[in-house]
Order: C-alpha cells, then structure tokens, then sequence
C-alpha cells in the first residue's frame, strides 16, 4: 500500500457519536500501520478530556477544543507524518477550517441514520464519553430534566452539519467494520497518490 510519508497527511473522521467512526478509524489505523505507515491517532474523547479535565460541552469549550485537536493535527502533518483524528466535528466549517490549514487533509463521513447510532450507542460502557448519551438527550427534550454533565448532544439537541467537500463518505449502517474499513483503505490508496 502507497502511503504519503514524505509529506504529512491527515483523515478526520466524523459523524455522529455512536455512528462507528472509532470502530473503522482503529481498524484503519491498524491496517496502516501494519503496512509500515507511521500513523497517530487523535482521538477527541480522549484529547478533550486532557484540554477540561471536567468538560461542559458548551459550544465555547467545543470550539476551543476542536481548535486544540487541530493545532494538534497541525503539529504531527509538520513532522512527515500521518495523523488519524477521530471526532464527530458536526460543524462543517470545523472541516472546512482543517482543510485550509492541512495541504493533504481529507474528510471521512461516516454517515449513520440516527436510529442505529442511538441503539449502537445505548450499549456503549461509562467512559471517556457518558453512557447513555442520546436517551439522556431525548429525555431532557420530552419532559425538560436536567442531566448533570450533558452537553447538547449532536443529533438530538444539534444537527451534525453534512459537508458536500467531504472526500470519503462510508455508510456505517449498510456495512461491516471490515468492509467500511476497506472502503476507506480503497479511498486512501487513491488519494495518497495524488
């Protein structure tokens, strides 16, 4: 597999929590790296909680952090490298701002109808993320109960903004983990060549 080495690259992959994209974003990742490319992972879950130890999920804060995951971005494509960042992003213009700051910058939608990222979700542990995200979300909107901790949840409270420049979309609710990968892989092998 041809990967851009000499130059730095990064995929972001996006879309609504509980769509998949952590899922294919590591088994990108691994089939990456297992053909040699030097990859990082960015994982906004995880990089959030290193920006607010105790995040609000107000749209303030998601700016600033979506812009410290992509100063982050920044850093890694600088040194030749590759760098998968993994987060829902649901304002387009948060792609489109990486696409202006990144030279080979490229979109990864993974598109899910909102019924399977809710059922997929319900069965997420407590983690980086609060469980229960989207029936915590509905609850709040049908009789107006404070969630402690609950941000607005994209999907529910705020729609995940669809990006006609995305470069790569993949319909997670019509395909395996395996196959979206595959997708991907396809794409990436098309891409990283031009």
């Amino acid at each position: 597999m041809t990967h851009p080495e000499k130059q730095g690259w990064a995929l972001w992959f996006v879309g609504l929590p509980g769509s998949g994209k952590s899922s294919i974003a590591k088994a990108v990742l691994e089939a990456l790296r297992e053909c040699g490319a030097v990859v990082t992972y960015l994982e906004m879950d995880a990089r959030r909680k290193a920006y607010f130890p105790n995040p609000t999920y107000s749209a303030e804060e998601r700016a600033r952090a979506y812009e410290l995951f992509l100063q982050e971005a920044e850093h890694v494509v600088a040194q030749g490298q590759g760098v998968i960042m993994d987060g829902t992003a649901y304002q387009a213009a948060m792609r489109r701002q990486a696409r202006a700051r990144i030279r080979k910058f490229a979109e990864v939608y993974i598109r899910c109808p909102l019924e399977i990222a809710i059922a997929r979700e319900q069965g997420r542990p407590e983690g980086l993320v609060m469980a229960g995200l989207y029936e915590k979300a509905l609850d709040r909107q049908r009789t107006g109960r404070d969630h402690p901790g609950l941000g607005q949840v994209v999907g529910v409270d705020v729609p995940f903004e669809e990006d006609p420049q995305a470069e790569c979309v993949v319909d997670s609710g019509a395909v395996t983990v395996a196959e979206a990968r595959d997708q991907v892989l396809h794409f990436f092998e098309q891409w990283a060549t031009t």
